[in-house]
């Protein structure tokens, strides 16, 4: 009995003593298991925190990397900006030289219109200016012509008198006959003496013929007879002996030597041409700044062409346009 008890007591041991075997062997294998899984564990935080600290310095980098973006953006923004600000400038300067170019171009019409005007009066001018041109040409022909004319007439009458040979004082640039008053008249006298007649009958017969001759009578405008005198005595006596005494070579004109030298023809041509005038002492003669008595007191028979106080008129314009 005892064995047996024994016997049973050491089976029931045994079998406890498994039990706590196995138990051991389970709790060293869950000891095992554990620290497997606390090292897997903490390898895998460690892994974790690794890379936690990579993704945080890759999120580091990134975002240096977006705040350095960040910046050239902000920088490229201001330069942006201040192009913005230039292109506006450049766009109000452009718009401000456009109405400056518009002003100018405004100005350039008004001033292209006002050339215009310009022009047509000066075209206007030039065609007057023209115009008048022709018109001086022609008179400055007609001056010519009428100056020709006069030269012929001057010419004639000192050829006729030298064929007469008869020493006479003609002007060659007036064709003026110059009468001596001390041979014509006796001293305050307007009657002719007997020289003066004689004298006229030499020479007014040949100048009166000569004037009045087909060749010059349509260019003849007058035929004058101007009386001058000195300047002894007051100017209405002179004037009155001057006027007589052309009075007087006048008359005889008209009458010893129309009728008794002149045909009908010549003789009415004279009549119609011929006017008297005195001027008392207006026109004195003086040789070397004194005046001279006897060349002032005279009787001058001297003719006008037709148009010759019109040409002397042009010819004193054109030499004061000169």
């Amino acid at each position: 009995m005892s064995g047996r008890r024994r016997k049973s007591q050491d089976n029931g041991y045994n079998v406890w003593r498994s039990y706590s075997d196995m138990m051991a062997g389970i709790l060293l294998l869950f000891v095992l298991i554990m620290c497997v899984a606390l090292a897997q564990s903490q390898h895998n935080y460690e892994e974790r925190i690794r890379e936690q600290d990579e993704f945080a310095a890759e999120l580091l980098a990134k975002q240096n990397q977006l705040d350095a973006q960040e910046d050239e953006l902000e920088a490229k923004s201001q330069e942006i900006l201040t192009k913005d600000e230039l292109v506006a400038s450049q766009k109000q300067t452009l718009a401000e030289q456009a109405k400056e170019l518009e002003r100018q171009r405004k100005e350039l019409e008004e001033t292209q219109k006002k050339l215009g005007l310009q022009q047509e009066t000066l075209d206007a001018q030039q065609q007057e200016i023209d115009d008048k041109q022709r018109v001086i040409d022609d008179q400055q022909t007609q001056i010519e012509k009428i100056i020709g004319v006069k030269a012929d007439v001057v010419e004639a009458l000192q050829k006729e008198f030298e064929a007469n040979n008869i020493n006479v004082k003609i002007d060659p640039q007036t064709g003026a006959l110059t009468l001596d008053s001390n041979v014509m008249f006796s001293l305050n006298e307007a009657e002719l003496t007997e020289q003066g007649r004689y004298t006229l009958e030499q020479v007014l017969p040949i100048y009166c013929k000569v004037l009045l001759s087909d060749k010059y009578a349509d260019s003849l405008a007058e035929i004058m007879v101007d009386g001058y005198t000195d300047s002894l005595g007051d100017y209405g006596t002179n004037l009155l002996l001057s006027q007589n005494r052309a009075a007087a070579v006048g008359l005889f004109m008209v009458g010893d030597i129309r009728y008794q030298y002149l045909t009908e023809e010549e003789g009415e041509k004279l009549e119609e041409y011929l006017s008297v005038n005195g001027h008392s002492y207006s026109n004195l003669i003086y040789r070397d700044g004194e005046e001279d008595a006897d060349a002032s007191r005279r009787v001058e028979v001297k003719f006008r062409l037709k148009d010759e106080e019109m040409i002397a008129e042009l010819d004193q314009i054109m030499k004061a346009g000169n």
